[in-house]
């Protein structure tokens, strides 16, 4: 058994989730959010600190979800779908690993045939109305992508595991892999750049590496 995982935002596709949801809020509310998911992906502060207080200023409907998950699939990044097809036909089982949402990301996944999306719950009213997040859930704080991955070896009982990711909170997940793959397709974070074991700027190039 392989495992080959992907971060989502700024990976899968160009855009951040929590950005996006924050668009609809209007500008105000999404430069705010904006600056705050860009500390966090280059490491100048904890995401476990921002968690929470993102969400709580967006409060996302179900429908806000609905059409995120829409816009994931827009902004697909253009060789990823031919990527995961490649990469399952020589035997390995693609996994979504992010800090983002569940609900979110699922029309993205079910997209580029993905079955297994490891993300963060979104909870709702019956009309639809935010109810919160899954606080527990590991990727709301620092090194929960490496916990993830832990997990994962176990019950799949992997033989190699590999990550793939932009951010800082994917590059916490080197020591818990067999290959570290760094990003740099939309954004390039310097410190996944410089730390990075392999750095690919399409996600064609994952297949010659793995």
């Amino acid at each position: 058994m392989k495992l080959i995982c992907f971060d989502c935002d700024s990976t899968l596709s160009s855009v951040e989730g929590i950005d996006e949801l924050a668009r609809l809020r209007g500008p105000e509310v999404f430069k705010r959010i904006e600056s705050l998911t860009g500390d966090a992906m280059n490491g100048r502060i904890r995401i476990e600190d921002i968690f929470g207080l993102r969400l709580e200023a967006i409060r996302p409907t179900l429908a806000d979800a609905a059409a995120v998950g829409r816009r994931y699939v827009e902004t697909v990044e253009p060789t990823a779908k031919a990527t995961v097809d490649a990469l399952s036909a020589k035997g390995w089982t693609p996994i979504i690993i992010s800090g983002g949402f569940r609900q979110v990301i699922r029309p993205l996944a079910d997209f580029l045939g993905v079955s297994r999306v490891e993300a963060v719950d979104l909870f709702f009213r019956a009309d639809g109305s935010y109810a919160g997040f899954d606080s527990s859930y590991p990727s709301t704080r620092s090194g929960g992508k490496a916990e993830i991955i832990g997990r994962l070896r176990e019950e799949y009982r992997a033989e190699k595991v590999v990550m793939v990711g932009d951010g800082a909170s994917d590059l916490e997940t080197l020591p818990a892999v067999d290959l570290f793959i760094g990003f740099g397709g939309y954004v390039t974070r310097e410190k996944v750049r410089r730390e990075a074991p392999a750095f690919v700027t399409s996600l064609a190039d994952v297949t010659s590496l793995v």
